[in-house]
């Protein structure tokens, strides 16, 4: 490792330690968002936000990195032989390859019964159209995908069953997103794996300055994801698969 200026140490270390000692918001319409303290040299902060690496909030004492800014902790950490939080040392969070598209159409099968799969018509349609919003979970040990979470991006603000075939309603500058599936093999069920992925997909949309999230589920699921911070809207204008789904929204912006 070559030797650090005390300004380049200062800088490196007052980012890693924002990093490890970011917490989750409490708040129920964001709980995505992860906080960390600003009690650092207002000059480096300032420095961090120009980068792009934080956004520092008026009138608080907490700032939130962005993605830009994580990414760049994690490679100062291993840099550093630091250990980073266990999620991150088990999984890498990305979007999906193209050549991963039979992989996805196989955890989809695996995760979900017949009537509520996609096809791999469909699948491979949307892996295709919109590759940047399927954010895969990848097992650092093995390589291969623990889940994903997958949606089109719309500027509608109700779910249909059309966004899971047709995947020409995807808008790449939609303000809403719908999304599709939130699939997690069961191996890795029950480790904040799901919660995981749906906290770096808001925090992933909410920095493209989209407005609202919107997915269906049903009855069983409806708990979870008010947990996550989505608001339950009543019954669906779905029958997919046969079956009578909840529409759960979460405003981001």
């Amino acid at each position: 490792m070559n030797k650090k200026t005390r300004e380049e140490a200062i800088k490196e270390l007052s980012l890693m330690l924002m990093y490890l000692t970011r917490f989750q918001n409490n708040n129920e319409f964001c709980r995505y968002q992860e906080l960390s303290s600003k009690e650092y040299e207002f000059g480096v902060l300032n420095q961090f936000e120009e980068s792009g690496l934080l956004i520092q909030t008026q009138k608080s004492k907490y700032a939130y990195m962005t993605e830009k800014g994580k990414a760049y902790a994690r490679e100062l950490l291993q840099t550093y032989q630091l250990s980073d939080k266990e999620l991150y040392e088990r999984f890498v969070f990305r979007n999906i390859r193209q050549e991963e598209a039979e992989q996805a159409v196989f955890v989809e099968n695996t995760c979900f019964p017949p009537n509520e799969a996609c096809s791999q018509e469909m699948m491979l349609t949307r892996i295709a159209k919109a590759p940047e919003l399927f954010l895969v979970a990848e097992d650092r040990q093995t390589g291969e995908m623990a889940g994903f979470l997958s949606g089109i991006s719309t500027d509608e603000n109700c779910f249909r069953d059309e966004f899971f075939w047709d995947a020409d309603l995807h808008d790449q500058n939609g303000r809403n997103i719908m999304l599709l599936g939130l699939d997690v093999l069961p191996a890795y069920r029950k480790q904040g794996l799901a919660r995981e992925l749906m906290y770096q997909y808001l925090r992933r949309e909410q920095e493209k300055n989209r407005q609202m999230v919107v997915l269906t589920c049903l009855p069983a699921k409806i708990k979870m994801y008010q947990k996550m911070g989505f608001h339950d809207e009543g019954i669906a204008n779905s029958t997919w698969g046969g079956e009578q789904w909840h529409e759960m929204s979460y405003a981001i912006n």
